[in-house]
């Protein structure tokens, strides 16, 4: 990981949660190749890096995250990836 990852990872979530209507809009992101899902990626491998109380902490800051991540996107209707079994939020679709 890089200097700043978590940071910017909830910079990236911060700006999505920004933006208006009720469903994530798929053709704003961040920046080409760094939607929301990457920076949740880069939460879960911050969790896996950081002591417990600090796993604590961002966990509380992930679970809220999720909460409105998984409110403002629907389920992919499509097959699953198997690769990314584990990673719910890549399971996700945005708009209707």
């Amino acid at each position: 990981m890089w200097p700043d990852a978590v940071a910017d990872a909830l910079a990236r979530f911060e700006w999505a949660f920004k933006q208006p209507g009720r469903y994530l809009n798929a053709s704003q992101v961040w920046e080409p190749g760094l939607e929301a899902e990457y920076a949740r990626d880069d939460l879960e491998e911050a969790m896996l890096r950081l002591p417990r109380g600090a796993q604590r902490d961002l966990g509380r800051l992930i679970a809220r995250i999720d909460d409105e991540f998984e409110r403002r996107t629907l389920p992919d209707p499509g097959p699953v990836n198997e690769r990314r079994v584990g990673d719910w939020w890549w399971s996700r679709i945005r708009e209707r």
